[in-house]
C-alpha cells in the first residue's frame, strides 16, 4: 500500500464542519488538517442550497408584494421581470462568498485542501485523489444530494435538480415539479412569479406533507392563485416532443385516472438521498442504514471510534441551523473530551413559499396521540386580528399554538403568513431555554404595538378546545377538518 501522510484532523465536506475545523485549529494552533471537498467550497447550504435560494425568492416576494400594491392604493404600471438579472444577482452573491472560503483554504497554513473525492480504503485511512491520508479524528459532513425517481423516460428527456436549476439563464415557459414538499413549494412559487405556467406534482395526498393539515391546505389555496398543483398523483413516465418540449404523464393514485402535461422543463424535487455512497463507508467500519444515511448515537459518534458525521449525512433533519448546533455538540465531544448530547426536541423549519410558513415542536396530532383530545388545548390567532396584520392585508393566515391542557405549556407552535420564520422564534427561544414553558409566558411578556409578534402573543391568550379551533378552521377558513383529517 502506498505510504500516507498523517493529518491531526480530516474533514469531509465543507458546510458545517468547516466550523469544527476552525475551532479545533484555534485551540491546535500547530496541528495539521486535511479539508476534502469535491464541490466548490461552502456546503450545499451556500453553493446550491437555501441561500441562493431564498436570494430567488426575494425576487419573488417583490413581485407577489407589487402585484397587490393597487389594495394600498398605490398604482404601479407594469413590472417586469428580467429573469437572466436575478439569476446572474444570486451567481454574484453566492460566488463572492464562495470564493472568499476558497481562498481561506487554500492559502491557510495548517491546511492541506483536497478539491477531489474522497473513499475509505481501510478504517481511518483515506484515498484522496492519487494520495493516502490517515487520521485518527475524521469528520464526515458528506451532504445529501438531489433524490431521482425511477420514472421512464425521464434521464433521456431531462430534467433539472435543484442542483441544476441556478444555472438556468432562460426562463421556462412551461415546467413542471415532480414532488410536492418544500422544495418543490419554494421552486414553484419562485418560478410562477417570474412568469412561468407551473405545474406542481406530487405524490402525497398532502401539499407539503411535513407542514399541518390546514396549514399545508391554506397555503395550496393561496399559492393555486399562480400556478397548478396536483396532489396524490404519480408521475410514471416521461417522453420528449423535439422542439415542442416534453409530455409528463402522471396517474391519480386514488382513481388510476391517467393526465399528461406538456412542459418545457421538468424540475425534480422529490427530496434528498445520501452521499455517504462515494465514501464506501463499509471500508472505514461506518455504518449506514438500508437508505444509505451515516448512522450515528446522540453525541454524533458512527460506529467507527474517532469518526464523527453530522448534518446531511445522517439524514435525521436536513436543516442547515441543525447542522451548526451539531458543529458545536461535535466539537465538544470530539475536541474537549465532553459528553454533550444532541438536543433535537426543538428543531424549528420554514417553507419560504407564499404564504411563508414555519414550524416548531409537536403537531396536533401528535400531541392528541400523547395526551388526548381532551388534555390538548390550542392558541389561534389571525394576522387580521392584530393592527399590524390587518395594515398588511394579510387575510386568512394565522398562527396556532399547541398546548398541555392541563398545565399550558407549550408542546408546539405552526404559523403561515408574512414573516412566519421570524415569528416562530419568540416560541423556540423560549421552548429551548425553559422545556416546561407556557403559553402564559408569552402572553405576560410586553410586546410592541403595533407589530406582528402581537400574533403570537395573542394566540397564547387565546385558548381553545380542539373542537373549537377545527370549528373556526370549518366556518371562517373554510378548511375542512384540519389536521384532524
Amino acid at each position: 500500500m502506498t505510504e500516507s501522510t498523517h493529518y491531526d484532523a480530516i474533514l469531509i465536506g465543507t458546510g458545517s464542519g468547516l466550523e469544527v475545523i476552525s475551532a479545533f485549529l484555534t485551540r491546535n494552533p500547530e496541528a495539521t488538517v486535511a479539508v476534502i471537498d469535491q464541490d466548490r467550497p461552502g456546503g450545499i447550504c451556500l453553493t446550491r442550497g437555501c441561500i441562493p435560494s431564498k436570494i430567488l425568492l426575494y425576487s419573488a416576494e417583490l413581485v407577489r408584494i407589487l402585484e397587490r400594491a393597487s389594495e394600498f392604493g398605490v398604482i404601479i404600471e407594469s413590472h417586469d421581470v428580467s429573469f437572466p438579472f436575478v439569476m446572474e444577482r444570486m451567481r454574484h452573491l453566492i460566488g463572492k462568498d464562495i470564493g472568499e472560503i476558497q481562498d481561506g483554504l487554500s492559502h491557510a497554513e495548517n491546511i492541506d485542501y483536497f478539491q477531489e473525492t474522497a473513499e475509505f480504503v481501510e478504517p481511518k485511512t483515506l484515498k484522496v485523489g492519487s494520495s493516502m491520508i490517515r487520521s485518527d479524528l475524521i469528520f464526515l459532513c458528506t451532504g445529501s444530494r438531489p433524490a431521482i425517481p425511477p420514472v421512464a423516460g425521464l434521464k433521456e428527456a431531462g430534467y433539472l435538480t435543484s442542483d441544476t436549476v441556478l444555472s438556468l439563464e432562460k426562463l421556462p415557459e412551461r415546467l413542471v415539479v415532480i414532488g410536492g414538499g418544500y422544495i418543490a413549494a419554494e421552486y414553484g412559487h419562485f418560478l410562477a412569479a417570474m412568469g412561468s405556467q407551473v405545474t406542481i406534482v406530487g405524490r402525497n395526498p398532502q401539499f407539503i406533507p411535513e407542514a399541518e393539515p390546514e396549514i399545508s391546505a391554506f397555503t395550496r389555496m393561496q399559492l393555486e392563485h399562480h400556478l397548478r398543483i396536483l396532489t396524490n398523483h404519480e408521475v410514471t413516465a416521461v417522453r420528449g416532443e423535439g422542439h415542442s418540449g416534453k409530455v409528463v404523464t402522471a396517474i391519480e393514485r386514488g382513481t388510476g385516472m391517467e393526465v399528461e402535461i406538456a412542459t418545457d422543463e421538468i424540475l425534480v424535487a422529490s427530496g434528498r438521498s445520501s452521499n455517504a455512497d462515494l465514501l464506501h463507508p463499509e471500508r472505514g467500519g461506518v455504518l449506514v442504514d438500508e437508505r444509505g444515511w451515516i448512522i450515528v448515537d446522540k453525541y454524533r459518534r458512527t460506529s467507527q471510534p474517532g469518526v464523527w458525521a453530522f448534518g446531511d449525512a445522517t439524514g435525521l433533519h436536513l436543516f442547515k441551523h441543525l447542522a451548526n448546533r451539531e458543529a458545536q455538540v461535535v466539537y465538544a465531544n470530539a475536541v474537549l473530551n465532553d459528553l454533550v448530547e444532541m438536543d433535537d426536541r426543538f428543531v424549528p423549519s420554514a417553507v419560504f413559499t407564499d404564504p411563508e410558513i414555519a414550524s416548531v415542536g409537536k403537531k396536533e396530532r401528535a400531541a392528541i396521540d400523547t395526551y388526548g383530545e381532551e388534555n390538548v388545548a390550542i392558541g389561534f390567532c389571525l394576522y387580521e386580528d392584530t393592527a399590524k396584520g390587518l395594515a398588511i392585508g394579510a387575510r386568512g393566515c394565522f398562527a396556532k399554538i399547541i398546548v398541555d391542557g392541563a398545565t399550558n405549556r407549550i408542546l408546539g407552535g405552526h404559523i403561515v403568513g408574512p414573516s412566519a420564520s421570524v415569528l416562530i422564534q419568540e416560541i423556540l427561544t423560549l421552548m429551548a431555554a425553559k422545556p416546561d414553558a407556557t403559553a402564559y409566558d408569552i402572553g405576560a411578556a410586553m410586546h410592541i404595538h403595533p407589530a406582528l409578534s402581537e400574533i403570537v402573543e395573542r394566540a397564547c391568550l387565546s385558548m381553545m378546545t380542539v373542537a373549537e379551533y377545527h370549528h373556526i378552521l370549518r366556518d371562517h377558513l373554510g378548511l375542512e377538518n384540519g389536521s384532524r383529517g
